[in-house]
């Protein structure tokens, strides 16, 4: 696997990591998001863009990938909470390749890989497999917003992408995008229900939530796209259920029927290859 399609994983696998983390936290699902942006963002802004020689500085569209970035993460707990977990994650996390593969073409004008599109609808089928063994409450409403929020995910990915591609040093434009989703969840973290700061568990945990699976994750996820296609990325990216589903097995105690143990082959296979380098001049 290349060194940028191993840092990808290595992102997705700390991202992984944040569901079981938050169940040590009594903060609520929406307050442990917000300070998870909160912390992250502010860290990354902090370490990144205040030390000397920083270069990338707020732009309209960086902004806008911010702005992506606090939105996304609102729409994926209304979501799940509107038509189920299991239902709701499939949708919001197996839409976000294939809204990204669509974006980098419309945008870049250079159509997915067979490669890709195989492995990426392998991907997406072993995920659903993988998380819908008990099947959820479809509603359409619900449906939708995940849809909306894979579209958003894909934006703020492609946004960064694209001002790496183009030169800018992805720590910082990172930084500039987590540091306006921190300044967006400032307010609604301080509305909601602060009781769980006073709790060491709850305090460690989000701290973990905020540094290791955002700070660090995205600095490890920006990088990777310096030698990674955004929609290989995107699809790279669903290494996150699979973690997440290993960490309650071994952790949580949680039991996964053969199926799901299949689904979760079947996504490990997948990602295998996609991360396999293409040959050059391969038919789209």
């Amino acid at each position: 696997m290349r060194t940028s399609a191993l840092l990808v994983v290595l992102a997705a696998v700390l991202w992984g990591t944040a569901g079981t983390a938050g169940t040590f936290a009594a903060a609520g699902a929406v307050a442990l998001a917000a300070a998870r942006l909160v912390i992250g963002g502010s860290a990354l802004a902090g370490f990144v863009l205040l030390r000397p020689g920083a270069k990338v500085r707020p732009s309209p569209t960086l902004l806008l990938g911010g702005l992506c970035v606090a939105l996304y993460q609102l729409c994926f707990f209304v979501a799940v909470n509107m038509t189920g977990v299991a239902i709701g994650t499939v949708i919001l996390i197996g839409s976000g390749p294939v809204f990204t593969g669509l974006l980098s073409w419309a945008l870049d004008r250079q159509a997915p890989s067979r490669q890709w599109m195989w492995g990426t609808a392998a991907a997406i089928v072993g995920c659903a497999v993988l998380l819908l063994p008990g099947g959820g409450t479809v509603d359409p409403l619900g449906v939708g917003l995940a849809l909306v929020g894979g579209f958003i995910y894909a934006s703020y990915a492609v946004i960064a992408a694209r001002a790496i591609v183009a030169g800018h040093p992805s720590d910082e434009v990172m930084a500039v995008m987590f540091g306006v989703s921190a300044l967006i969840m400032i307010p609604i973290l301080l509305a909601g229900d602060l009781s769980w700061v006073t709790d060491p568990a709850s305090l460690a945990t989000v701290f973990y939530l905020g540094l290791a699976t955002t700070a660090l994750s995205y600095v490890l996820y920006g990088r990777g796209l310096r030698g990674t296609p955004v929609a290989t990325a995107s699809t790279l990216a669903l290494a996150e259920p699979a973690v997440a589903a290993l960490l309650g097995v071994a952790v949580l105690g949680e039991t996964l029927s053969p199926t799901s143990w299949a689904g979760l082959a079947m996504l490990a296979v997948s990602l295998l290859v996609v991360a396999r380098p293409e040959k050059v001049g391969s038919p789209a």
